[in-house]
């Protein structure tokens, strides 16, 4: 599974993601830094990358739209560090590994997870 980790989540999920077996990219290697999320939808769709997010807009935008991907895993705390998080991230994401690359909304917190199958 590929990776886009948007620009609010640091590069430092990079090396985590990576060890744990995913292909993972930073959006500041790729893109703009203030490129608005349809540009990094787009790019992301075209690609067949699953965006990491730690904004909502992402998934307002798919329902808006009722796209069918890309799929976005959104997560939903304050402390959104890999230190914090990874684990959760890591077990969550070989769970539902499935219907991300099928096309879903994943949201995540530190104590449950969420799927919806897109469109939605």
């Amino acid at each position: 599974m590929k990776l886009l980790i948007d620009m609010n989540l640091s590069p430092d999920w990079l090396p985590l993601l990576r060890a744990n077996g995913f292909e993972a990219a930073h959006w500041s290697g790729i893109g703009a830094h203030n490129a608005p999320d349809t540009e990094i939808m787009q790019w992301a769709r075209a690609k067949g990358w699953v965006i990491f997010t730690h904004d909502l807009d992402f998934g307002i935008l798919l329902a808006h739209r009722r796209d069918g991907g890309p799929s976005v895993l959104q997560v939903r705390t304050q402390d959104v560090s890999p230190a914090h998080l990874g684990p959760i991230v890591v077990t969550t994401l070989r769970a539902h590994r499935e219907v991300l690359e099928s096309g879903a909304l994943l949201t995540i917190d530190e104590s449950k997870s969420r799927v919806r199958i897109l469109p939605i």
